[in-house]
Order: C-alpha cells, then structure tokens, then sequence
C-alpha cells in the first residue's frame, strides 16, 4: 500500500512514517514498477507498535535495540517504570511548592525568599540534580543563539569582503589530495557568508521539523546544529584562503583548530555553570 494508505491505516501522519523509517526501525519495500514505498499488513502492524511505545516515553534507542533483538521489550518497559516516577515524584513535589508559595498570598519575585520554604538549600539542590542538570543543555543556547550567528556570518563576509582585494581571479572551490581540482571566479567567496544565511533561514526549519519528534530540545539543538554548518561554512572559506596563500594544504588543520575552538568553548560554558 502507499505511505497515503499507510497514514489511513495507522492513523499516524506522514513526517511520523517517514520518520520512523529514517531511524532504521520500519523498511518497507520498493514496488518494482514505479519504485515507491510499498508497505505491507506488518509494516502497518510496525508503525503502530513503534508510535505506541514513544507515547510511554521510550527513546527511538531504546525502540531500535527492541526491534533489531539487542534489549527485551519486557526489561525495557520495566526499566521505564522508575523514569516515569521520577518524573512524577517531581512533577508533584513541583506541585506541592507552587501550592505552598501560592498559600503565602501574593509574591513578588523581589520577595521571594529560598529559606523560608527550604531547609536544607544544598540537599534540595541534590533532589533536583537531574532538573538541574538540564541547565547543562546552556551551551547549545549560547553556541545555537542568533548573536553566535550573527558574530560567524559578520566574520565570513567581513573576510570575504577583504579578501577579494587579494585573491587571484580564480580560486579554488574543490581539492583532492591537497591538490585544487575545481576553480572558479574570485566573487565565489561570498558563496560562503550567504551559505550562512540559507542554512540560518531556509535549512534550519527544515531541519528543525526533523527533530523536534524525538526530543524536547529540538530548538537549541537545531540552532546549535545550523551554526556548527556555518562554522563549517567560515572553516571552509579560511582553508581556502590559507590554501590559495599556501600556507596550508590540508584541511584537517583547519578542522583541528575548529575542534579545539569548540571544546575551549564549552569549556568556558561549562565553567559558567554553579551546579553541575
């Protein structure tokens, strides 16, 4: 059947099928004729189970290992037991300290005083660790932010723009081997900062609808993602300058540099953090 009758069948829609499928975890088969998708009863049978284990809050890991026999669906449904109530254990003891700030009558944030309802502030830190924890994820804001955009998009033109006075008419777009296979006009250079804008503005919703069915944090996420591509983007056109200059003939320099940027970067981030 076509992924339209798929969708009747299962009552899932369309980017869900075609999620699942890209995730390894249902691969229907080609029709010979035309080459599309053709799915059968147990396709069906598949979708539906997968779609059902997601909504008890099992990770697409957890599925795939199900499906390819590497974990048992029974211990994995009883490991998932202790997560949900964890997370209920937090979600009501959330509750409870809305409703017993709330009980106080009117608050103001210039008010609000930790000590009154915390005893222990160090061992309440402790029982929320795992919500805490979660700050971590400050990196992906910082790295993923539009100021970050702006600052790598800034930079790209701004060397473009100088280094048309001192580029040769034609410069290399592609390499082998450290050797230039591919040349092409000087101007080419702004390729680069624009790539930064279409990934900004037209790639990353793309890639945005992509994510944000197996995670919570699909927007930090993508926008980290989208500005590491316009990292790659600025690596590229400074490999290409320093590669035209002679001063580098290999890539994996530039690559090297730009690891440790990142990792020197999260390094800062991570410092920032007052709870780990």
């Amino acid at each position: 059947m076509t992924i339209k009758e798929a969708e009747e069948q299962t009552g899932l829609s369309r980017s869900n099928i075609r999620f699942y499928e890209k995730e390894g975890l249902v691969k229907p088969r080609r029709n010979a004729g035309n080459s599309y998708r053709d799915y059968s009863e147990k396709d069906i049978g598949e979708l539906q189970k997968i779609a059902y284990l997601r909504t008890l809050g099992i990770s697409i890991e957890d599925i795939r290992e199900v499906v390819e026999g590497q974990a048992d669906l029974y211990e994995v449904i009883q490991g998932q037991i202790p997560l949900l109530e964890r997370q209920m254990s937090d979600l009501q003891n959330a509750r409870r300290m809305c409703q017993m700030l709330l009980s106080q009558g009117k608050i103001s944030y210039e008010d609000l005083e930790i000590n009154r309802y915390v005893n222990d502030l160090e061992e309440y830190w402790q029982k929320n660790r795992q919500i805490l924890r979660l700050d971590s994820i400050d990196f992906l804001f910082i790295w993923g932010g539009k100021t970050a955009w702006v600052l790598i998009t800034a930079a790209s033109l701004l060397i473009a723009l100088c280094a048309l006075w001192v580029l040769p008419e034609q410069i290399p777009v592609q390499w082998s081997g450290g050797e230039a296979v591919s040349l092409a006009d000087r101007r080419t250079i702004l390729a680069y900062p624009a790539a930064c804008v279409v990934i900004r503005f037209l790639l990353r919703p793309i890639i945005d609808t992509r994510i944000k069915r197996s995670t919570l944090y699909s927007s930090p996420i993508t926008n980290y993602i989208t500005n590491g591509l316009c990292f790659a983007a600025l690596s590229a056109e400074v490999f290409m300058i320093l590669f035209v200059k002679g001063i580098v003939t290999h890539i994996t320099v530039i690559l090297a540099v730009e690891c440790m940027i990142l990792v020197a970067f999260l390094w800062l981030v991570r410092k920032r953090l007052p709870i780990g």
